[in-house]
């Protein structure tokens, strides 16, 4: 079943052993994005790198959120429900402490109530990283991804204010 035989060994592995992988390679993917955006921001300052990001997210949102409707067999179209699941198995999941709150049928509130980013920047004593401008662009190409109806509003993003108990919050309805 494996492509790679070097690979082999995870057939041995029991459910942790997968659970704690799955993490280990979302934080590298992010340490990856991470260190991409400071060396565009390092050469070519803040704005220009949050604008660079900004597009990269628009390719990736859609991207991620097609491979996980694949791979999950989540179907075109499955409105707030199949966005609910989605969220939940986006690479972020496996590092982030999140939640999504149902306001109604077609109504979801998601929040991020750890952010990796944001609280490495906190206890380095860094001002919040400024994510507002390129999470508009993620989320709603995320969401238009699962289904086109999906519209999204931020309620709260770095570098607003926002409650202790959370660091974004993102509207999605049809």
């Amino acid at each position: 079943m494996l492509k790679n035989k070097h690979l082999e060994f995870l057939e041995t592995w029991d459910r942790e052993s997968y659970l704690a992988l799955l993490e280990d390679l979302a934080k590298r993917w992010l340490a990856h994005d991470g260190l991409w955006f400071q060396a565009v921001e390092k050469e070519y300052g803040m704005d220009t790198a949050l604008k660079l990001d900004a597009a990269v997210w628009e390719i990736f949102s859609k991207i991620e959120a097609g491979r996980i409707m694949k791979f999950c067999r989540i179907p075109a179209n499955g409105g707030i429900r199949a966005l609910k699941k989605a969220l939940g198995l986006r690479l972020y999941a496996f590092v982030n402490k999140q939640e999504i709150i149902d306001v109604g049928a077609d109504k979801i509130v998601f929040r991020m109530n750890e952010c990796r980013v944001q609280s490495a920047r906190k206890r380095k004593d860094l001002p919040a990283f400024p994510c507002k401008s390129v999470g508009l662009v993620e989320y709603a190409c995320f969401a238009q991804a699962i289904d086109p109806r999906i519209k999204t509003k931020c309620l709260t993003c770095p570098p607003d204010e926002h409650p202790e108990d959370y660091y974004c919050a993102w509207e999605f309805w049809i």
